[in-house]
């Protein structure tokens, strides 16, 4: 929990997120930026990192990630291997291609991560049929009941992760977040 804290506060506006200090501006919610989105990439005007879209969203993913594993320690499973224990959970069956796909994350990681939690029989992969090539997964009994146990408390992380905005600000987010996403991601 004081882990999640220090993340929380060196997460609040006006803070620096390494040491928790006063930042030089403001990154209050509503303040005005002090660049223009629309200069060119080749711009020389100054560009504080708080307002670049790119820290923020890493900045965000870092308060989740810390969020999640302080709620879900005691499972011992990554926020990766938790996403594809849902993504399997939603198909009941699928090739490592369909989960990346799925997962948003390359056939490497997944192949890794989905090797990983069959060693820990939380799923259990066979060959394909009509293709040999192909690794088929499917949650094993001790996968559904573990992510069973997981799921109010990974809910609970993303309900953390965006707690500071109003409801509809949040949902707004998560629709612009959506809007700003390529259609289809190849991971």
């Amino acid at each position: 929990m004081l882990r999640a804290l220090k993340v929380l506060i060196a997460a609040l506006p006006g803070r620096n997120a390494a040491e928790g200090i006063p930042m030089d501006h403001d990154t209050r919610p509503g303040a005005a930026l002090s660049i223009d989105l629309d200069q060119p990439p080749h711009s020389s005007a100054p560009w504080p990192l708080a307002e670049r879209p790119g820290y923020l969203i890493r900045r965000l993913h870092q308060l989740h990630v810390a969020l999640f594993s302080e709620l879900t320690a005691g499972f011992h499973v990554t926020p990766v291997q938790y996403s594809l224990m849902s993504a399997i959970a939603a198909r009941g069956e699928a090739d490592q291609t369909t989960l990346a796909a799925d997962v948003a994350l390359d056939r490497s990681t997944t192949a890794s991560s989905l090797a990983r939690l069959d060693a820990r029989g939380l799923i259990a992969r066979r060959r394909g049929e009509k293709d040999g090539r192909e690794m088929r997964c499917a949650l094993t009994t001790e996968g559904r009941s573990v992510l069973a146990a997981m799921e109010p408390l990974a809910r609970e992380a993303h309900a953390r992760t965006l707690a500071a905005l109003p409801a509809g600000q949040a949902r707004a987010l998560i629709e612009l977040m959506h809007r700003a996403l390529p259609e289809k991601n190849d991971a």
